[in-house]
């Protein structure tokens, strides 16, 4: 029976889905620093899963979603760098100058002073562990070794509150402001 039309196939990628989409999204939210591509890309990474010819020669399915996915990833970053290469081959802009950075752009820091209370806000939102986690490995700069043994938690669930917590910050502080 083909992989596609088998129930018992797509009853595991849909059990796939249920356990591990959030976790999908922020992997790929974070190499893409897109909520939307991250999205589209796990729903095109579990199209593909359900048309595989033989998963069951397939040592773990999650694991074969996680590599479909971010080769997806790859693809979509190689993407967006030749469509920039072209663009900015295609403007005719003057140099920029080497002060730039120094002028200070009111609209600027207003915008970094918003994306902090974004941010901010966001991380109260989060279960303590995992803005804990967020906080000392992003914000503090320590390595998954040393948030894992201050929180007496393996690195590996380090590394799970950590990409959660900035899938959930880089969706607070890209979403629009509600009226």
């Amino acid at each position: 029976m083909n992989a596609a039309k088998s129930p018992a196939h797509a009853a595991q990628v849909a059990e796939l889905f249920r356990e591990h989409n959030r976790a999908l999204i922020a992997f790929l939210q974070c190499r893409l620093n897109s909520l939307s591509d991250a999205q589209e890309l796990a729903q095109e990474a579990y199209v593909r899963m359900l048309t595989l010819e033989h998963p069951e020669r397939l040592d773990s399915l999650r694991a074969y979603l996680f590599r479909i996915a971010a080769n997806l990833a790859v693809d979509r970053l190689r993407m967006r760098k030749v469509r920039n290469d072209k663009m900015r081959n295609d403007m005719v802009t003057e140099p920029p100058r080497e002060d730039l950075h120094l002028v200070p752009v009111p609209e600027r820091l207003a915008s970094t002073v918003e994306q902090w209370r974004h941010l901010r806000n966001a991380l109260r939102e989060l279960p303590a562990k995992t803005s804990q986690a967020f906080v000392m490995h992003v914000i503090e700069g320590r390595d998954f070794s040393v948030v894992a043994q201050a929180m007496k938690l393996s690195e590996r669930m380090v590394r799970y509150h950590v990409t959660n917590a900035l899938a959930h910050c880089r969706a607070r502080v890209n979403e629009p402001e509600m009226p």
